[in-house]
């Protein structure tokens, strides 16, 4: 499990690109046969890609959180990147499609993830209090059209893991895909000051990339991003991103609130 420290607004500035990378950047995640996982003390949230072959890969229980196992303190949602494949918790077998997504509450004791071609990546949290482990199939959470194809950022939000879905203690989660001919995700940026935000990118393809930006509205930089590689964004950080091609992110949130429009928006004349 690789350890990140959290970072202050007022180190950006004098941060060049590898440094801005190695902060806030994560690539590598998905490894063949391995469960690859980052904590970040960014609200103390794991990621965690998980790639299985020809065996079902169990899942980790990592020193650095301290737990006899990973969810005697935690939770997760899962989302399927790849082709299907199934989550069993506790024994009971859950098929996941590409896009669908899983719950698993505070507690769970054994869960393995099996399916080659399958990718499955985890976003964990803190958790207090436990909540049932909830699949929810692709298109089936709540979906919110956005955008306009006049301004590039045409997109469907699925949220999955939300105060009026799935029920978490802390998790927020979805999936967000651009509609052909859309490359922005998420203009006029925002932050959201009471939760952190990860997004994982997929369905970028080989030759296309990302760019990301982050920093205070005032402050912004980019960073340069492929497929399957995620995005650590700190509280005060604005996260948006245009890519050479249309693709999808997952997104997933954890902190003080689940309201999804607790955020303050910047308009674009306004930032720098």
């Amino acid at each position: 499990m690789e350890l990140r420290h959290s970072t202050h607004p007022d180190q950006v500035p004098g941060m060049d690109t590898a440094e801005i990378r190695r902060r806030y950047l994560v690539p590598g995640l998905f490894v063949p046969g391995e469960a690859n996982a980052l904590y970040t003390h960014e609200d103390r949230t794991v990621l965690v890609g998980i790639v299985p072959l020809d065996e079902p890969i169990s899942m980790p229980t990592y020193p650095e959180i301290r737990s006899e196992r990973f969810f005697d303190h935690r939770e997760a949602g899962v989302v399927n990147v790849g082709q299907a494949g199934t989550v069993t918790v506790d024994g009971t077998e859950h098929r996941m499609a590409k896009g669908a997504c899983l719950y698993i509450g505070r507690g769970a004791t054994d869960v393995d993830f099996a399916g080659a071609g399958a990718r499955f990546y985890l976003f964990s949290a803190p958790a207090h209090t436990a909540y049932p482990t909830t699949l929810v199939e692709p298109g089936q959470g709540t979906i919110r059209e956005l955008g306009d194809q006049k301004t590039s950022n045409r997109r469907t939000l699925n949220q999955y893991i939300h105060e009026n879905g799935v029920r978490s203690c802390q998790v927020v989660m979805g999936v967000t895909t651009l509609h052909e001919g859309s490359m922005w995700n998420t203009m006029p940026a925002h932050t959201h000051d009471r939760r952190t935000e990860c997004y994982l990118y997929f369905d970028v393809p080989e030759e296309a990339r990302v760019l990301h930006l982050l920093g205070q509205p005032q402050e912004t930089r980019h960073m340069v991003v492929a497929n399957e590689e995620a995005i650590i964004s700190p509280s005060w950080s604005v996260h948006s991103g245009v890519g050479t091609s249309a693709y999808s992110f997952v997104w997933a949130m954890a902190g003080e609130n689940q309201s999804f429009d607790d955020m303050d928006t910047f308009p674009v004349k306004e930032m720098r």
